[in-house]
């Protein structure tokens, strides 16, 4: 039995340890910003339809359809288009109010966003007007002006997916939404940028991005689990097309407020995971041996995302356990190199943090205080993602409440303040 504990040990922290260097390795390549044309230098051609579900988002659905309808980008080249889904108030009714083109959809049985998005796409499918590319938001987004004109320019280099960079709306509204927004400013920095650099596919951001309509015509939608993002990422890279990233296509995101929201929010996305990689991981790993495709290997690694953050956990335990609880009585030191290494490796990703936000050009004194409860932000990941884990099977859509009313041109204020 003692054995049979210590390989299973070394088998977790080996694993653990080769995902994080792996990891860290692709991650290097996120500090170097190639140098591109700006949008604004490549002539507008493509045509899109901007799209957007909302369910009871009357607070903010006002702001998103002003930030879409004062693009830079001729008129004559997009529409906006919002789904008011299932809405029991009045998102339908102000969304006509600011320009935007609304479909009412009530269906009590297919719930949730990627339902809703596969039901406008084949409306939008069998209208008059034809569109080359599909950009889909979230209600509560805001959007810079510039932001098709950086799509535009991706997408005319021939790729049939797009990310845009997701900021955030309201760093500062509490240390939760401060969390949120260092980790989705790392992310855009640590795994969307250095896999556009590399070549690799990046991801899908459940927001901000823009898909080809032939691509979702060729293709088909039909991502309508938790994570929609995530299981039409897996669809393109079993189909050989990889997403793109435009960096300066920023998008502005509401964080949630509190660890409750947040709780319920990052659930849904554990649950979500749970499903895809239950789905495609196996594929995406045969394609990747058989094809010797890199993209579906990548993809693949980050799919077990849940798991890794469980063996986080485990190796943590093992090591509170060995050297705190019972010094030596579990493992020797020997024993435990692999965790010491992944630790260090860890410890340096926190303390190279503060860098990265400095690098994005976030940084003043509240976000660098936020990293001194960051590292309990990601601690709550354990319970969430093993809470996910066991509830993968449970598909029903939790909808995250949106008030912070606030319209582009104060975040711009803000920003040059």
């Amino acid at each position: 039995m003692e054995n049979l504990a210590y390989i299973f040990t070394q088998i977790v922290q080996y694993t653990v340890l080769i995902l994080a260097l792996y990891f860290f390795v692709v991650e290097a390549f996120g500090w170097i910003r190639i140098k591109e044309p700006k949008g604004k230098e490549i002539k507008p051609e493509k045509r899109f339809a901007l799209i957007a579900s909302a369910h009871n988002e009357e607070a903010v659905i006002g702001q998103l359809v002003d930030s879409l309808n004062q693009l830079d980008y001729p008129k004559d080249l997009y529409d906006v288009y919002i789904i008011a889904d299932n809405c029991t108030d009045k998102t339908a009714q102000i969304a006509r109010e600011h320009g935007a083109n609304v479909f009412v959809r009530f269906n009590n049985t297919l719930k949730g966003k990627g339902y809703a998005l596969e039901w406008c796409f084949d409306k939008l499918f069998e209208s008059e007007k034809e569109y080359d590319v599909f950009c889909v938001f979230d209600a509560d987004n805001l959007v810079e002006k510039n932001f098709l004109l950086e799509m535009n320019k991706q997408f005319k280099k021939g790729y049939k997916a797009v990310q845009g960079y997701i900021d955030s709306k309201n760093p500062y509204d509490s240390w939760i939404s401060l969390s949120y927004s260092i980790a989705f400013w790392m992310s855009n920095r640590l795994y969307q940028l250095p896999r556009y650099n590399l070549g690799l596919s990046c991801g899908l951001s459940g927001t901000g991005f823009g898909v080809t309509v032939d691509t979702i015509k060729k293709l088909g939608w039909g991502a309508t689990c938790l994570t929609e993002d995530l299981e039409f990422t897996a669809k393109l890279i079993m189909n050989k097309e990889k997403v793109a990233f435009a960096y300066d296509a920023v998008i502005y995101d509401e964080k949630p407020l509190t660890l409750a929201q947040s709780w319920r929010q990052r659930k849904r996305w554990m649950q979500g995971f749970a499903d895809c990689t239950a789905r495609f991981f196996l594929p995406l790993m045969k394609n990747a041996i058989k094809n010797r495709d890199i993209y579906s290997f990548d993809i693949a690694l980050y799919m077990i995302q849940p798991i890794r953050i469980i063996l986080f956990g485990i190796i943590a335990l093992v090591g509170y356990l060995s050297y705190v609880a019972a010094p030596g009585t579990f493992f020797t030191m020997a024993d435990m190199m692999p965790t010491y290494i992944f630790s260090v490796v860890i410890l340096i990703q926190l303390l190279y943090g503060p860098l990265v936000i400095i690098a994005e050009r976030k940084a003043n004194l509240k976000v660098l205080l936020g990293f001194i409860i960051y590292p309990f932000y990601n601690l709550t990941w354990v319970p969430i993602t093993i809470q996910g884990m066991i509830d993968a099977d449970k598909k029903e859509w939790s909808h995250t409440a949106h008030t912070r009313q606030i319209d582009i041109s104060e975040i711009n204020n803000t920003q040059k303040n």
